[in-house]
């Protein structure tokens, strides 16, 4: 059974815990997206793929490898845009830059190494799946890599240079952000970092309390009119000031329900959305809320769980609940403009919406392309032969794909 939750407290209540969610067997998680050997049945079959009609064509400009790919961890590395190049990395240490327009490689790094086992040559036991790096997020002029080992690594985005890294004593599986001077990071502990932009030294720590139970993920944070927004494993959004670390307001998505520390994850795990003056957030086994951004009252919610970034367009808000089903939700009133039930359970990524189109791939390598009026398929193509976990990031209408063997692929959708 792949690992799928992070138990978040160390000692005799981690082993207890650890003891009593073995001997339940993985059937408890099953439902989850992530767990499960490939070798395993899953006991919710995948929707199969359906014929239909195809409207566009989808053209692959360029393509290009990642290292050694995302491996077996459940990682999702969203390749980064900032003016003419975009920015990949896999999940082992390697990052690199190409002409965005070309895919020529501009320049690689390799921020550190993963130590290899004495059984590696034969992927048996292999211990590089201790999968290094986390998350990958730019600004400033920099690309910033933070690891499953609690570093944040700023590197030149012009020419890969180190510039610095700071040990932040925990998992960093988010993006980083910068803004005001700072950079900010979220790690899996609960903590909202802000260090200086020039040094990497930290300025101030803010602390969520997280539950004994979380889902191994965490919410990438943003910058918005002087603060930043996130989302943490208690099932709370809040906003903080960006220059002190002060919190401006904080508003539940969900409380934990439920007998058992499995049934009360609510994990906000998803990078919330801001969008014409308001926040949007969705928790796991929870709701899915629209917020004012100025004071986090709430607009709208509605039932729904969701551990993944939500995406909107044509004045709708996007969501894919935890079985895949797709959801347009009316930004303004909540209302559902529509469903579409055709990837039910077939792990699908966070959605990408831009033009006309509504973008996620799935585990078996599908790119599918929905149209964002009514969300009926409108395209569909395999782009890695070992399944899309990870965002699509678009840019001038070239949308980029990190598949999970490290493929990166640049993508052009033409009406047919």
């Amino acid at each position: 059974m792949n690992k799928s939750r992070r138990l978040m407290q160390p000692g005799l209540r981690l082993l207890t815990l650890s003891a009593l969610l073995f001997s339940a067997g993985c059937s408890w998680f099953s439902w989850l997206p992530w767990v499960g050997d490939d070798e395993d049945k899953d006991p919710l079959e995948p929707a199969e793929l359906v014929k239909f009609k195809e409207e566009v064509e989808i053209d692959t400009e360029w393509k290009r490898g990642i290292g050694d790919g995302l491996g077996r961890k459940y990682l999702r590395l969203r390749p980064l845009v900032l003016a003419d190049r975009v920015y990949a990395a896999d999940g082992y240490g390697y990052v690199a830059a190409f002409d965005r327009y070309s895919g020529k490689k501009v320049w690689d790094k390799r921020v550190d190494t993963v130590q290899r086992g004495v059984l590696s040559s034969l992927n048996f036991f292999d211990r590089r799946d201790r999968s290094f790096v986390g998350g990958l997020g730019t600004g400033a002029g920099m690309v910033f890599v933070g690891t499953t080992t609690g570093l944040v690594v700023a590197l030149s985005a012009a020419d890969g240079e180190e510039r610095w890294r700071t040990n932040v004593q925990g998992e960093v599986l988010a993006a980083s952000t910068a803004e005001e001077g700072l950079v900010f990071t979220q790690t899996i502990d609960g903590r909202l970092i802000a260090l200086k932009e020039d040094s990497g030294e930290q300025v101030w720590s803010f602390r969520n309390p997280v539950p004994v139970l979380t889902l191994r993920g965490t919410s990438s944070p943003v910058y918005s009119a002087g603060a930043v927004i996130t989302g943490f494993a208690s099932g709370k959004v809040s906003a903080i000031r960006a220059s002190n670390g002060e919190p401006v307001w904080e508003q539940r998505v969900m409380l934990p329900e439920g007998r058992s520390e499995l049934e009360r994850i609510v994990d906000v795990d998803g990078m919330p959305l801001i969008s014409t003056g308001n926040v949007y957030v969705a928790s796991f086994q929870g709701r899915v809320k629209a917020l004012r951004q100025r004071d986090g009252s709430q607009i709208w919610e509605r039932e729904i769980s969701s551990f993944l970034d939500l995406t909107e367009g044509y004045s709708q808000v996007y969501v894919v609940a935890e079985d895949d089903v797709i959801t347009a939700f009316d930004r303004d009133t909540g209302e559902i403009a529509w469903t579409q039930e055709g990837l039910k359970h077939r792990k699908l990524t966070p959605p990408l919406a831009f033009s006309n189109y509504l973008l996620v791939g799935d585990d078996d390598g599908y790119l599918h392309i929905l149209a964002q009026s009514d969300g009926r398929f409108i395209g569909r193509r395999k782009l890695d032969g070992k399944g899309l976990r990870s965002g699509m990031t678009v840019a001038d209408s070239t949308v980029y794909v990190l598949g999970n063997s490290g493929k990166l692929s640049a993508i052009t959708i033409e009406e047919g």
